[in-house]
C-alpha cells in the first residue's frame, strides 16, 4: 500500500519530530491526524501544507479521553485507523538524590502512559480492521542506562517492553509494532530539563553535532513504507559522533 492514503495519527506533532514527520507523511499524500498540546502550532502547521489532508485536535497523551477522541476524530473523518505515531515525550533528567518526584511522576504519565493510552485507543480499531501499524518514539536511553537519567531511562525501557508485548500479542492480526530509539536530536526536548545547565548543555551538543528531526521523520516514513509482510521491529539512530 506503501504511504499515499495511509490514515495516520501523529501525537505530539506540534514540533520537532512530529513535526517534520508529518510533513514528510504530506509529501508523500497520507491523510493525517495531528494532535498536541500546543493547538496554535499545528493550526499553523496545517496552513502551511494546504494541499495536504490534515485535520488536527488538541489533546495531552496523559489523558486518555483525549487521546481516544483524536482516534474518534481519524475513524469519523478517514474510517479507518492505519498508523499511530506516539511520539510525545518529556525528559526533565535529574539525579535520584534530588528526588524530583514530581517530574519523575510527569515523565511516567507522559512517556509511559501516553503510549499505553494511544495503544488502549487505537487498537481495538486495528484490530477489527486485522491491520495496523503502533510506531513509538523510544530513545537510546531505553538500551543503555547513564547516570542523571534513571527514571528517564526507566520509561523508555518500559516503551520498549511495552511495544515488544505489543508485537507478540498482535502479530497474528498483522499489527506491525515498531519502536524508534534517536540518540541526541535537534529537537525541544532540551527544554524539558529544569537544571538550566544541564538543559544548555544538552541544547549545544544538539546543535553541534546531533541529529536533525527529519532524520528521525524519514525513518519513520520508511518503516510505514515496508510491504505488509516486513515489520521493522526496533531501529537505533544514533549520530555518528556520539559515544553512548
Amino acid at each position: 500500500m506503501g504511504i499515499k492514503d495511509k490514515v495516520v495519527v501523529v501525537m505530539g506533532a506540534s514540533s520537532g519530530i512530529g513535526e517534520a514527520t508529518t510533513r514528510i507523511l504530506a509529501e508523500k499524500g497520507a491523510k493525517l491526524v495531528l494532535a498536541a498540546r500546543r493547538e496554535d502550532n499545528l493550526k499553523k502547521i496545517k496552513e502551511s501544507l494546504p494541499d495536504a489532508q490534515i485535520v488536527y485536535r488538541k489533546a495531552d497523551v496523559s489523558d486518555y479521553d483525549e487521546v481516544q477522541k483524536v482516534i474518534d476524530l481519524a475513524i469519523t473523518e478517514y474510517g479507518q485507523v492505519d498508523v499511530l505515531f506516539n511520539n510525545a515525550g518529556i525528559m526533565p533528567t535529574s539525579p535520584l538524590a534530588e528526588a524530583k518526584r514530581d517530574e519523575w511522576q510527569k515523565m511516567l504519565d507522559i512517556n509511559v502512559m501516553g503510549v499505553l493510552n494511544g495503544i488502549a485507543a487505537a487498537l481495538p480499531k486495528m484490530v477489527e480492521q486485522k491491520s495496523g501499524h503502533i510506531i513509538s518514539t523510544d530513545s537510546v536511553a531505553g538500551h543503555v542506562v547513564y547516570p542523571d537519567s534513571a527514571v528517564y531511562c526507566g520509561t523508555k525501557f518500559a516503551v520498549r517492553a511495552i511495544m515488544e508485548g505489543l508485537r507478540q500479542e498482535q502479530r497474528e492480526n498483522n499489527i506491525k509494532s515498531t519502536i524508534i530509539s534517536p540518540g541526541a536530536v535537534q529537537t525541544e526536548l532540551y527544554k524539558t530539563i529544569s537544571d538550566k545547565k544541564v538543559s544548555d548543555d544538552l541544547h549545544q551538543a544538539q546543535k553541534e553535532w546531533g541529529l536533525s528531526a527529519e532524520d528521525i521523520a524519514q525513518a519513520v516514513a520508511y518503516v510505514i513504507d515496508t510491504p505488509e509482510r516486513v515489520s521493522v521491529s526496533d531501529m537505533i539512530i544514533r549520530p555518528t559522533l556520539q559515544s553512548m
